[in-house]
């Protein structure tokens, strides 16, 4: 299993690669987003590429869930429910989920979504 940094190390690499960024700006509190300027196509490329730098399979909608942001259910007026931040708290463990239920505008749904969230992920997931 490896270590925390050989993880983060191995994502920095996949984020370089994925996103076209520089090693200096992929820290654990980077938003994939925001921060490093991902969209939507990038998520299956990165994980894509996660799959094969970690020899891992990553099933559709595990590291980052699908269609929470349209399902009404879960979303009313822009604003994730309360039902629907447990459903984010049960389907992402490894993400900080609370600052996101302090201002839960569906539009910042993709902050949750940040470097050391993915890192907290593989380790889970290599621990199996």
């Amino acid at each position: 299993m490896p270590t925390s940094d050989e993880v983060f190390n191995k994502v920095r690499e996949t984020l370089v690669d994925a996103l076209g960024v520089d090693d200096d700006e992929v820290t654990p509190e980077a938003t994939l987003v925001g921060d490093l300027g991902a969209e939507s196509i990038d998520f299956l490329d990165i994980i894509f590429r996660l799959e094969k730098n970690f020899n891992i399979k990553i099933p559709r909608g595990e590291l980052f869930p699908e269609n929470l942001a349209t399902d009404e259910s879960l979303v009313k007026d822009g604003l994730v429910t309360a039902e629907g931040i447990e459903k984010l708290r049960a389907s992402m463990p490894h993400a900080d989920v609370s600052k996101f239920a302090a201002n839960p505008k569906v539009e910042n749904i993709q902050e949750l979504f940040t470097v050391g969230m993915i890192v907290k992920f593989l380790e889970k997931k290599l621990s199996a």
